[in-house]
């Protein structure tokens, strides 16, 4: 009878540990930063990753400022991602904010943070000149991607050797979510992934599809009309 006491004691305590993490998770989640971006095609809300501070603190002081206002998507890939963030593309009715712009330390989480459809990522200059990997400070990008499969999981493998030097190894668990969701894995360990699309994948989707230039430039104008903190 012991015995059996025993071992309703320990499954009572494994319930228990499980309920601990179900609460620390929401919590976490609850206090995520989120970011709307009200664009020409509609909204997109955005949350913010804590454990990427630096990008994330920065992200928001751009928000807040109003620098995000007006500025165009200015390269789309379809299957891949839309690009925004540059000062030069912003509409010239709304006035530029004057902030102080500079490349921002690298918050590199693989496997934690990887390129899932729908996260918001910092792009950056290429290695040959940025060996650091430093993001941009205003510029980042939102992958749509696509599907994969064994072999194109193992392909993007191979690249990522061939770029990292053999560093950064597509884990189970990655790979299944990018069998599942999607997403860009030739990526993974090379830039800062710090927020994901919680609602408007469709939107970013629609951008992702809008015909472009051979320079990736949407032939009709796609803007951030307003960004603004919600939460």
């Amino acid at each position: 009878m012991a015995r059996r006491t025993s071992r309703i004691g320990r499954g009572w305590l494994v319930v228990a540990l499980m309920m601990v993490a179900c609460v620390q998770t929401m919590a976490q989640e609850e206090t995520r930063r989120e970011v709307l971006l009200e664009t020409s095609l509609g909204n997109v809300r955005i949350a913010l990753y804590d454990g990427t501070p630096i990008h994330r603190d920065n992200f928001l002081r751009l928000v807040e400022s109003g620098f995000y206002d007006g500025i165009a998507f200015h390269r789309v890939i379809y299957g891949f991602m839309i690009q925004a963030g540059d000062p030069a593309t912003r509409d010239s009715t709304v006035v530029a904010p004057q902030v102080e712009l500079k490349k921002i330390p690298a918050e590199i989480h693989f496997p934690q943070l990887f390129h899932k459809r729908g996260c918001l990522a910092a792009a950056r200059e290429g290695d040959n000149v940025n060996p650091e990997r430093m993001s941009s400070a205003s510029q980042f990008y939102i992958v749509y991607g696509k599907r994969h499969d064994d072999a194109m999981l193992d392909r993007a493998q191979q690249q990522l050797d061939k770029n990292t030097h053999g560093s950064v190894t597509l884990t189970p668990e990655v790979r299944e979510a990018y069998k599942r969701v999607g997403g860009t894995p030739h990526l993974d360990g090379q830039y800062t992934v710090f927020g994901e699309v919680v609602e408007g994948l469709d939107i970013v989707r629609n951008i992702d599809w809008v015909p472009t230039d051979d320079q990736d430039r949407p032939l009709d104008a796609v803007r951030i009309i307003r960004a603004t903190v919600v939460k």
